[in-house]
């Protein structure tokens, strides 16, 4: 195997390391993939938005760090709000689950609302900066010339995963059939995330 194609397998590696985790970006694709609701396009936002921060890591995580350390302490605290936010949304979730329908009447969230969702919780999300573009950027340094070899590894790792999720959570409509289910999965939630607020704000102060 080449240096590039070993550069190309770390990225990969450390890519899905990172990723398949439970977040808000992961919970909402696993939704979305049960539901059956616009996963193409909600795959599609994600995959595609975390290629342009691991690019964005890449190019520009040295001067980040090193010219703004302040910028870090903001995204930390404005992450821990969303997160805080995020997790209550799951909490009133799990009061009143639902089954596989979105809505007791039958209808759809709209494409654009779905999409605009999606954006929100790729882009507001803080462990996106922390972790994809300063900590896989910072990693991606050590390979020099090979970077973008290992950029590249870690962007087909993120659409791998995204698709298993997005496309893979329809396996599990029979369990979540059940409003029980969705309540144990809302708890889920609402509890990491907010353990992960607090684990940022801790880090903040």
């Amino acid at each position: 195997m080449t240096t590039g194609l070993l550069a190309a397998a770390a990225g990969l590696g450390l890519s899905l390391s990172l990723i398949v985790a439970i977040g808000a970006q992961n919970a909402f694709v696993l939704r979305q993939g049960l539901r059956l609701e616009y996963v193409s396009a909600v795959v599609a936002v994600c995959a595609v938005s975390d290629a342009l921060l691991i690019l964005a890591g890449v190019a520009g995580n040295s001067w980040l760090s090193t010219r703004l350390p302040d910028a870090i302490t903001a995204i930390r605290l404005a992450g821990a709000a969303f997160l805080l936010g995020y997790a209550v949304l799951a909490a009133r979730r799990a009061l009143r689950p639902s089954s596989i329908a979105v809505h007791a009447d039958g209808t759809r969230n709209g494409l654009l609302a779905t999409v605009a969702a999606c954006l929100a919780l790729t882009w507001l999300n803080p462990h996106v900066y922390l972790d994809t573009v300063l900590l896989l950027g910072s990693v991606a340094d050590s390979h020099g010339l090979r970077r973008w070899w290992f950029a590249a590894g870690a962007a087909v790792g993120s659409v791998l995963w995204f698709c298993a999720l997005g496309y893979g959570a329809r396996l599990l409509r029979p369990l979540f059939a059940r409003p029980a289910a969705w309540r144990v999965l809302d708890v889920a939630i609402a509890a990491v995330m907010a353990l992960l607020a607090v684990g940022l704000l801790t880090t903040a102060v």
